[in-house]
């Protein structure tokens, strides 16, 4: 708490310094990454129309036309990945709602750290209302600022800290949120177990954290519901974006007998990787197919803007939005991109949509037995193991993972 007080106080003086110099210009919007086309001339021009009637002001005092909404990203668009499609979700938000580009103001390239202390306040300065945090390591920061400024509303994506061990809310106006990719992993992971050869499956992790052991066991259960003689070595990065380091682990996976490549990272090298060998892979977060298309079977990907709209919509309405909150295929928030029909196996399809009926149906896909390398039971016969929140936090190396360096 010292720390951002502080923080406040160096902002305070900078804002004062800055008053008596001329105004910088105002900062470009980020831009789409999916530009539209250069449209076709112009045609004659039609009668004037009215001005639309601004939105009235919700109970609390917050429109349409005048909320202001930060996002506070660890990467950027250009990873065409995790942020690339974080920044798809808010522009989406911003056309569904009729959000202007003056009224969000992104932050990138923000990691764990002070510079998350310094966006949050920089927001807040410009006068946010509401600030949303993509990353793990944002959470923290996120939660000691929200203590601080209570009329600002905070959402966390991927973390954990909003509410206590007994599910009971801690701070009216922090949240976390998640999609539950588990099931968008299972099903990608049948496209793997489907399409080897060597019934060996390679995986580019990131952290050896919940969020990442959780999505990969998914996809190795995936694989094994139809293939139960596949096995699958991971090697963990230790970051979530590193082209060069990913590219490098897929080589050694593939030279290690796999031929799919599967991956928790933010940039599609992997799956370029994948390609360049002969082999196949399975993007991640983003529809990587066009970037490997002789390669990418199919993509798991979230849809952020199904949350970030009912958030925005919410709050500018004068309601509340839950302190955690969990969306699956259900809601939208996770789904697979089309399959490529160049490179899955035959019965993919068909095999996918059985298991996303069945999941759909109340399905849990972490069900007993399962065991460790070791012959530990993990969870036993007809068992189910379910999150106690939208953080995923399974962190066991099930039977037939291998962790190599």
């Amino acid at each position: 708490m010292k720390k951002l007080l502080a923080l406040i106080l160096v902002l305070v003086m900078a804002l004062g310094i800055a008053a008596c110099a001329n105004d910088p210009a105002p900062a470009e919007p980020f831009a789409d990454p999916d530009p539209a086309p250069a449209p076709a001339p112009a045609a004659p021009a039609a009668p004037a129309t009215p001005t639309p009637t601004p939105t009235p002001p919700a109970a609390g005092g917050l429109s349409f036309d005048t909320v202001q909404i930060a996002f506070i990203h660890v990467g950027d668009p250009a990873d065409l990945g995790y942020t690339y499609r974080q920044h798809r979700g808010t522009l989406d938000m911003m056309e569904e709602l009729g959000i202007q580009d003056h009224q969000v103001r992104n932050f990138m390239n923000i990691p764990p750290g002070d510079q998350v202390d310094t966006s949050i306040l920089e927001a807040i300065e410009w006068g946010a209302d509401m600030i949303f945090a993509t990353s793990f390591g944002h959470g923290p920061h996120m939660f000691e600022a929200a203590q601080q400024f209570p009329d600002v509303q905070f959402f966390h994506a991927t973390g954990n800290m909003s509410t206590d061990d007994n599910g009971n809310r801690v701070l009216p106006n922090f949240h976390n949120y998640f999609g539950n990719m588990s099931q968008a992993r299972y099903l990608s992971g049948i496209a793997a177990g489907l399409r080897t050869e060597t019934n060996i499956l390679g995986f580019v992790a990131a952290h050896p954290n919940g969020e990442v052991i959780t999505g990969l066991t998914a996809f190795f259960l995936g694989a094994r519901s139809v293939n139960p003689d596949v096995q699958m070595y991971v090697t963990f990065m230790g970051v979530w974006n590193n082209p060069t380091l990913e590219g490098q682990i897929a080589q050694s996976l593939i030279d290690r007998g796999a031929d799919v490549i599967a991956q928790h990272a933010d940039s599609p090298t992997a799956q370029t990787v994948a390609q360049a060998n002969g082999v196949w892979g399975v993007g991640y977060n983003n529809d990587h197919i066009p970037m490997a298309p002789q390669a990418v079977l199919v993509s798991p990907m979230f849809d952020w803007s199904v949350y970030v709209t009912r958030a925005v919509r919410t709050i500018v309405e004068g309601g509340t939005m839950p302190a955690d909150q969990l969306y699956s295929l259900d809601d939208g928030m996770v789904k697979l991109s089309d399959l490529n029909p160049a490179t899955i196996a035959p019965g993919t399809a068909e095999a996918i949509a059985a298991a996303e009926g069945a999941i759909r149906a109340g399905r849990n896909i972490f069900t007993g037995p399962l065991y460790d390398n070791y012959g530990n039971q993990l969870l036993a016969p007809g068992e189910e193991w379910v999150e106690p929140r939208s953080a995923p936090s399974w962190i066991e190396i099930i039977e037939g993972i291998t962790v190599v360096e």
